[in-house]
């Protein structure tokens, strides 16, 4: 299972094998405008940390209280710095657990998951910093990998986009762009707004003008 989720960021290992690569368009749905930005992943895992006791005693330190105050903060804390294309940082929590499963003990340990959304004005290392600053928990982060990334609004395929009459904007998702070592511009056929839901689908109709759209943009750079 974890071979197939991470399937795209295996393949690109593979780039090494093809010639110089001069860019890249990222599939993923944007309505087939064009995501000339996007915003770096870092997903934290949090801990923090009580201590057990009878929940019908005034007894230990209750994990969970002390991870609700963290939680209120990544809900409400903002940074100063606002991408004029990303916007702002973004962190929510979205896993929520404790080891304990009986009802009568105050649990010692409770762990959640946040979902950090970073523009391009913030290092992923300032953005630990300032949570380690204001959070109890500990903090640890899976990866440090996904970067906020950009492409040059002159590069010639924004160009030939532009004279088609397509948009430009940031997107706040992160994709395999991010692990790109070359120019790469995030435009598809479908809705990011469709994305991870219960049904999510694309239209047999979109898909159909993303392919003509596709050709039409590259028949303009060859011009």
């Amino acid at each position: 299972m974890r071979k197939k989720r991470y399937r795209g960021i295996t393949e690109l290992k593979q780039l090494k094998e093809l010639p110089p690569v001069d860019f890249a368009i990222v599939g993923e749905p944007t309505l087939m405008q064009m995501a000339v930005a996007e915003r770096g992943l870092m997903v934290l895992d949090a801990v923090a940390r009580g201590q057990a006791g009878h929940a019908a005693r005034n007894e230990g330190d209750n994990a969970i209280s002390k991870a609700i105050k963290d939680i209120q903060w990544f809900h409400t804390y903002q940074f100063d710095k606002v991408s004029p294309l990303l916007g702002p940082n973004k962190m929510s929590v979205t896993v929520i657990e404790t080891e304990n499963k009986a009802h009568n003990v105050v649990p010692a340990i409770c762990k959640y998951v946040v979902d950090v959304r970073v523009n391009e004005l913030y290092t992923f290392d300032e953005v630990i910093a300032a949570i380690e600053q204001h959070v109890q928990s500990e903090i640890r982060p899976r990866s440090t990998r996904l970067k906020s990334t950009s492409i040059a609004t002159d590069h010639p395929i924004i160009q030939a986009g532009l004279a088609m009459g397509k948009t430009m904007y940031g997107s706040p998702t992160t994709s395999d762009k991010a692990l790109m070592p070359f120019p790469a511009l995030k435009m598809g056929p479908g809705d990011s707004a469709r994305s991870h839901s219960a049904d999510e689908f694309i239209y047999l109709e979109e898909i159909e003008k993303g392919i003509a759209e596709y050709i039409e943009i590259v028949r303009r750079l060859m011009l």
